[in-house]
């Protein structure tokens, strides 16, 4: 059964981002368009209703990053947080709540200025600060130790109080870091990779909470993982192509993005497929790895209205006109 692309955005708004997300919640849905709709306008309808009920919005096309690693896809979102804003939305928050007068401008926020306007002493001023901080951000145990210590120091960088330089921070985060030396000092002593990369996602989600906003919002486009590489190759074609082996450590890696719903908080993720993914004669569908294919599968449905709920998402302008190519991915 097939959705209008109107009707299905106004249930991720009412029923998602207004209240199960925002609450604390997590959901993984997968949505697969008919070719009159274009990916492009798609993600941008969710952007929009993204932006409008305060959420970040990330976007991953796997065109351009590999969505089989998960750690790439996290440094692909890092790329797109603002982070400076987000360390500053928090503690300026949180020594607000505890008293302290601050500036009214973002441009005069400094530990001088603060220690001006509640009459304290500059020198003695930071103690009480950092301690504010570690009863707040450090302790909070929600988001794994190294991504508490990355926001630390991007806290305290929003005052002056520099231990390791915020760009260094941000690189690390962003998987631009080239030398982890720069960044012992924090103390962080390892690159983000795979065995730690789904942690600091799920922090990040949270964090953005913290820091005021509703969530985490991600939409990623796996078109390019249906798609073979052309023959002859293009040389001036930079764009990455999947072979059948990466394809599934990309469901591998949707699956267990999946599985992790009930320990992530604040976060929503919209994988947008192509109508090949449904077919069952196609070699990079989802059929081909039933790990993923048995967790979205609608095998129990109305005959008669396609549940805009469900995991598996068909988008049609005219959900009375059934493409052959969606016929296909219902036969079983």
């Amino acid at each position: 059964m097939y959705i209008r692309p109107e009707e299905w955005l106004e249930v991720v708004r009412k029923e998602y981002l207004q209240g199960f997300i925002r609450d604390g919640g997590a959901a993984v849905k997968f949505i697969v368009p008919t070719e009159e709709i274009g990916h492009d306008a798609l993600q941008q309808k969710l952007r929009g209703i993204s932006d409008a009920e305060g959420y970040w919005f990330a976007f991953v096309d796997a065109a351009k990053t590999g969505v089989h690693m998960i750690d790439q896809l996290f440094h692909e979102v890092a790329r797109q947080v603002d982070w400076d804003d987000l360390a500053f939305s928090f503690v300026s928050r949180i020594i607000s709540e505890n008293g302290y007068k601050i500036p009214s401008q973002r441009q005069e926020f400094s530990l001088q200025k603060i220690a001006e306007l509640n009459g304290r002493d500059q020198k003695l001023l930071p103690n009480d600060l950092k301690r504010l901080l570690e009863n707040n951000l450090f302790h909070d145990y929600h988001m794994c130790q190294e991504f508490r210590i990355a926001m630390m120091q991007l806290c305290q960088a929003q005052l002056g109080m520099i231990q390791v330089p915020g760009d260094v921070i941000k690189e690390w985060l962003q998987g631009e870091l080239r030398r982890i030396s720069a960044i012992k000092a924090a103390p962080i002593f390892q690159k983000i990779a795979r065995h730690n990369a789904r942690h600091m996602l799920s922090s990040l989600s949270y964090w953005l909470h913290l820091a005021g906003k509703g969530g985490l919002v991600i939409v990623l486009d796996i078109s390019r993982c249906l798609v073979q590489r052309p023959k002859p190759k293009d040389p001036n074609d930079a764009s990455r192509y999947y072979t059948k082996a990466t394809t599934l450590d990309a469901y591998e890696a949707l699956r267990q993005f999946i599985d992790a719903t009930d320990e992530s908080e604040f976060c929503f993720i919209a994988v947008i497929a192509p109508t090949a993914f449904l077919q069952p004669d196609d070699r990079r569908g989802v059929g081909s790895y039933n790990a993923l294919k048995l967790r979205i599968w609608d095998e129990v449905r109305d005959k008669h209205r396609a549940n805009p709920l469900s995991s598996l998402i068909r988008l049609s302008p005219c959900p009375d006109v059934i493409t052959p190519a969606h016929r296909s991915g219902d036969r079983e």
